[in-house]
């Protein structure tokens, strides 16, 4: 449905907009219609810069105020005359292209190239029911939105199994933008897939405890008060790179070859690289029937940049998603531990 409605919009903005080459009926009536347009300005214009003298010598007391409207009136006689004397001329082009459409000696837009999508628009001079569309292919490189949504955890000494964070809970989430190549001009198989994207990453720890910085040392802490929710979450600008296999047949229309995307299987395999933004650490919680909603920001030791492993399987637009940080959550922690995380992905075209 949206290819539909995106080629519709093509054809649409084909048949209003000057692309052909040829001077048809339309082309040339617009043309007039714009030169009208252009006479009436320009006598305005004038007739604006005349009045603006007569007042400078009223100001100065050259002439009375009665005297000035005089020639005020004579001057706006006088740009309408130039105005009907030029639009008249205009009229006769107009007149006798209409004549001439109605004697057949001029055309209706015959063809239409549109460059992007590459296809052009028949519609034929004399029937109006032998319309044909003929397709040219696809741009190499398209662009996708992409959105990402699951389950986000660390693992400790290459395993998950006894985590700290509470795996129903800690989520992630991923918004951004990609570029999608085609590698091999006449094979849809490989294609290049580079963008940015924001990434969320949100571990909510267990047993009623949250982080404490402790000099370079970043550690969870059981919390004096009763926590009703913990959670602490990591945001970051990264550059995603993938080689995508796709999968989508190619298509032939008018002798031409259309290679889709997002049609079929596709796989991806690469990674990411970026920058922290921002660390928060948010916990809730309730004393004497008063409700405490607590947000502190800070670095919390955090590594500032972030560079890992991703790749995603699927079927046309939805995949499943996985990522692997390969640097440290911490900077300087005893114990390693790096971000996993495991959802859904949306390449929307």
């Amino acid at each position: 449905m949206r290819n539909f409605i995106f080629y519709l919009a093509l054809i649409l903005c084909a048949i209003t907009s000057k692309l052909t080459a040829q001077e048809t009926f339309e082309s040339k009536a617009r043309a007039i219609a714009d030169k009208i347009e252009q006479v009436t300005l320009e006598e305005k214009l004038a007739l604006k810069t005349a009045v603006e003298a007569v007042n400078v010598r009223l100001e100065k007391g050259e002439i009375t105020a009665a005297q000035a409207a005089t020639e005020k009136q004579a001057l706006a006689t006088e740009t309408a005359a130039k105005i009907e004397s030029r639009v008249n001329l205009l009229n006769d082009e107009l007149r006798i292209l209409v004549q001439n459409k109605v004697d057949g000696k001029l055309a209706t837009r015959d063809t239409v190239h549109i460059h992007g999508k590459f296809f052009s628009i028949n519609f034929g001079n004399h029937d109006k029911n032998k319309k044909k569309y003929t397709f040219h292919g696809e741009k190499r490189t398209t662009s996708q939105f992409v959105f990402a949504i699951g389950l986000n955890n660390v693992v400790t000494d290459g395993s998950v199994e006894n985590s700290d964070f509470r795996f129903a809970g800690s989520r992630f989430y991923e918004w951004g933008f990609t570029y999608n190549t085609r590698l091999f001009k006449n094979d849809n198989l490989l294609h290049v897939k580079y963008g940015m994207s924001l990434m969320y990453n949100d571990l909510r720890p267990t047993d009623n405890r949250v982080f404490e910085k402790q000099g370079d040392q970043t550690v969870l802490v059981t919390s004096p008060v009763n926590l009703e929710s913990a959670r602490f979450r990591n945001v970051y600008l990264v550059a995603p790179l993938h080689l995508e296999f796709d999968f989508s047949k190619k298509e032939v229309k008018d002798d031409k070859t259309l290679f889709r995307t997002h049609k079929s299987l596709r796989l991806g395999v690469g990674g990411y690289a970026g920058i922290r933004i921002k660390s928060k650490q948010k916990i809730e919680y309730e004393i004497d029937d008063m409700e405490y909603d607590q947000k502190v920001k800070g670095d919390f030791n955090a590594s500032n940049f972030i560079y890992g492993l991703s790749t995603y399987i699927g079927y046309r637009e939805t995949s499943l998603y996985l990522k692997y940080d390969l640097n440290p959550l911490f900077q300087n922690n005893a114990i390693k531990q790096n971000n996993i995380s495991l959802g859904v992905r949306f390449d929307l075209n």
